[in-house]
Formats: structure tokens, sequence, C-alpha cells
């Protein structure tokens, strides 16, 4: 028997496949529309007098039989309804939102625990039950005008110099004065100091023994150095070299 060289093989061309990409959501909005759909006709045919039953309807369309008599009772559609993580209805999470976003123009940002507490109210004023421990969260990651940050304290003073009308007192005269010597913008600089403390112990996680009842602390030293850094800043952004300064080892006297 003659074995048949490969180039002697048939060949044949490949048949072209083509694949439909589903995406699932899609495919479950579209089916959860083609149930309700079924659902409204069903109903509309038994309120005309087509169908002497329920089961009989129920089981033309294709759809659950208790799921029928409760849409005839008036119970509202899943996708009407609002979910149970929600508690407020879509009125108050707007004017609560609003609230907070009055709040945070302000510069007073409210904490979790406020947001949470506004809630409880507006529910309590309605005699529902107050929201759970997972609310606020749910809520904030639910509305995507407001998130939740970490605030950080910041001096009063500081604050304050913020105000335009002090910050346009200070530009005015700064003005005056490039005007008056014709000063070039790539020859304006910016200038500012700062300090910071040599050694400072910080935060961090430790092993220590399992018998230990209470949180190991490391204690500071008392010999602390500062030392401070001059920075310079061209308006064509541009940098000059760092100026830091360390303690003296010597001190030098006229």
């Amino acid at each position: 028997m003659r074995v048949a060289h490969p180039s002697e093989w048939p060949t044949k061309t490949p048949k072209r496949v083509n694949l439909t990409i589903v995406n699932m959501s899609q495919l479950t909005q579209a089916q959860t529309s083609n149930k309700e759909g079924r659902i409204l006709s069903a109903i509309s045919a038994i309120k005309q007098g087509q169908f002497q039953s329920v089961r009989v309807a129920t089981t033309l369309y294709d759809i659950p039989r208790t799921t029928l008599r409760r849409r005839i009772q008036g119970m509202a559609s899943q996708r009407d309804c609002t979910p149970n993580s929600r508690k407020l209805t879509l009125y108050e999470e707007s004017a609560l939102v609003q609230y907070i976003l009055d709040l945070d123009s302000r510069r007073f940002p409210p904490r979790l625990q406020v947001v949470q507490e506004i809630a409880d109210l507006l529910l309590s004023e309605r005699g529902e039950s107050l929201v759970g421990k997972n609310w606020t969260t749910n809520f904030i990651k639910r509305r995507t005008e407001i998130k939740a940050k970490f605030s950080r304290k910041y001096d009063y003073k500081r604050a304050k110099c913020e105000d335009p009308k002090i910050i346009q007192d200070w530009f005015s005269p700064v003005q005056n004065v490039i005007a008056k010597y014709s000063i070039l913008e790539q020859d304006i600089y910016n200038f500012d100091e700062a300090g910071f403390a040599i050694r400072v112990i910080a935060t961090a996680k430790v092993v220590t023994s399992s018998e230990a009842k209470s949180c190991p602390k490391t204690i500071q030293p008392g010999n602390r150095e500062w030392v401070s850094i001059i920075q310079g800043v061209n308006s064509y952004k541009w940098a000059l070299p760092l100026f830091i300064i360390f303690k003296a080892q010597n001190h030098l006297s006229a």
C-alpha cells in the first residue's frame, strides 16, 4: 500500500467563521425588557377579558404566575422599585447631595457621621427605619457628584490669608514695581524657606510580643535638629539649586 506524499494531500479552503461577541449586560437588559413587555401584554389582555384565568395567560406569555398576580394587584416592577440599600427617595438623595456640596463650597465638608445623621433625620420624619452602618459608604459610591477624602488640618492664619482681597493688595504694589523698573518676566523669581526636623519618629509597623496588651512606644529623641531649605523658582519654570542650611559646627564671632 502506497502512502501519498503530503504534497499530494487534498486541500480545502477553511471556511470563514463569524464570531459574535455578546455583551452580557446588554443581553440581560434585553431579556428583562422582553419579560416586562410580556407581563404588560398579559395584564392588558386580562383586563380586556381575553383570558378567563391568570393561569392561561401565564402559560401563553411564558411568565411566572405569582409575578403576574402581584402585578395585577398593583405591585411595581423590580426595575421601578427603589432598592433597599437606598432608603431615601431620589428627591431626598438629591437634596442631601446639594446640602453636602453647599457645605463643601463654604469649606465645611461634613463628616460621614453627619451625612448618616441627616439621612436618619429624613427617615424618622416619615416613620421609616434608620440607615445601616454601610449606607453612607454606598451612598457616596452611588452618587458621582460627591466622594470621600481625608481632610487635613489647616492653620487658621493661612486660611485667612487666602482671602482674594488680601492677595490682591499684595500683587498691586508688585505690579507697580515691575512697571517702574521695567523688570522682565524672565528676571522674576519666587523664593521660599521651609524648615525640617531631623530624626522625627513616625508611626510604623513593628514586631512585638503576642502577649503585649498595649501598643509599643518609641521615644522621640530630645536633641532634634532643624534644617532650613531655601528654594528659588523662576517665572519661566526653571529652578535654582537648593540652598540647604545645617546647624553650624563652629560659632564665628566678629
